[in-house]
């Protein structure tokens, strides 16, 4: 329905992994940028979207600690609950293997911020995509480490990020490299998770209580060693926003699968297809039930597209079903 740029001239040369959220107020995305990814400049930005149109980018957060001393700012998560404030997770720190987690907020809508607070040693808060939102307002972060290996786990906060629970690796000792999970929800309390790995292919953990999961084991998809993200939508679909390639750091073409099942993936959507980077998608469904999605263009520009439900067949735009 839409593809555009949420800016097209910005105070920084480079910008990377995005995020958005819906606020009362309307949209609204994050990413980091600065003159290069890990640089001591990068810093976290947002826009926000009013009467059809994208803000320009405001700085919100730096990497700005005691003593004076700086480090690059990364992977911003914006999540809006369903009670309280407007959440920003982000992290800092010289690497990602040496980052911590860091929480602002704001009360309306990420036009004003809060100071910055540290989350509690070995809490990260989600570290790509968004958390889900459980009974009584729980939030069941996606998260990993990348410090002993690249290890997924869960975070989970009652309270909005003032108190936090803690899973253990759901791939220690197994085949899979991986980070960056996404959580998709399945009827009968079902959940599922999706990994970015190093191993050529999108991998998954699956529980049927919340607490124990299964090993993980791969997908029918490929991943080029990028980031990926996932929604269950209204109707009980899940929608796949990820590159669909396996050699490594090929972060194009950009696409979109749909599941029944979240099982068997058919292809959907290609968002881009001619070479570049692609990468790092956030997708959510709106109050409007569309889908909203901001991803990485090159490393230059935030881009930005809304695709309809409503228009979602189970074949590809070539007219016939691709079965992974």
């Amino acid at each position: 329905m839409k593809s555009e740029f949420i800016f097209d001239k910005a105070p920084f040369a480079s910008a990377h992994a995005s995020t958005i959220a819906e606020t009362d107020a309307g949209l609204i995305a994050s990413w980091f940028g600065g003159t290069r990814e890990g640089n001591r400049d990068v810093t976290v930005w947002v826009s926000r979207r009013e009467g059809g149109r994208w803000s320009d980018p405001v700085e919100v957060a730096d990497g700005v600690g005691d003593w004076r001393r700086r480090f690059p700012c990364w992977n911003p998560v914006l999540h809006q609950p369903a009670a309280g404030p407007l959440l920003l997770f982000y992290k800092v720190g010289p690497s990602p293997s040496r980052w911590w987690g860091m929480l602002i907020t704001s009360e309306d809508g990420g036009r004003t911020w809060s100071p910055p607070r540290r989350l509690p040693d070995g809490i990260l808060g989600p570290i790509k995509n968004k958390p889900i939102e459980l009974d009584a307002g729980y939030l069941l972060c996606p998260s990993s480490s990348e410090h002993d290996g690249w290890r997924v786990h869960l975070e989970g906060t009652p309270d909005l990020g003032e108190t936090w629970q803690h899973s253990g690796p759901l791939n220690v000792g197994g085949t899979f490299k991986a980070i960056q999970p996404c959580i998709l929800t399945h009827p009968g309390g079902k959940m599922q998770i999706l990994c970015r790995s190093r191993q050529g292919v999108i991998t998954e953990c699956w529980t049927e209580d919340g607490a124990n999961w299964t090993e993980m084991q791969p997908t029918t998809l490929p991943n080029p060693d990028s980031g990926i993200d996932a929604v269950t939508l209204n109707d009980g679909r899940a929608l796949l926003v990820y590159n669909h390639a396996s050699r490594r750091w090929k972060r194009y073409p950009l696409n979109v699968a749909i599941s029944s099942d979240g099982k068997r993936w058919r292809a959907l959507r290609v968002l881009e297809d001619r070479p570049g980077e692609y990468s790092y998608p956030a997708m959510i469904q709106g109050r409007d039930g569309l889908v909203h999605i901001a991803y990485t263009w090159n490393r230059k520009r935030i881009k930005y597209a809304v695709l309809d439900p409503a228009d979602f067949a189970f074949s590809d735009i070539r007219g016939h079903t691709w079965h992974y």
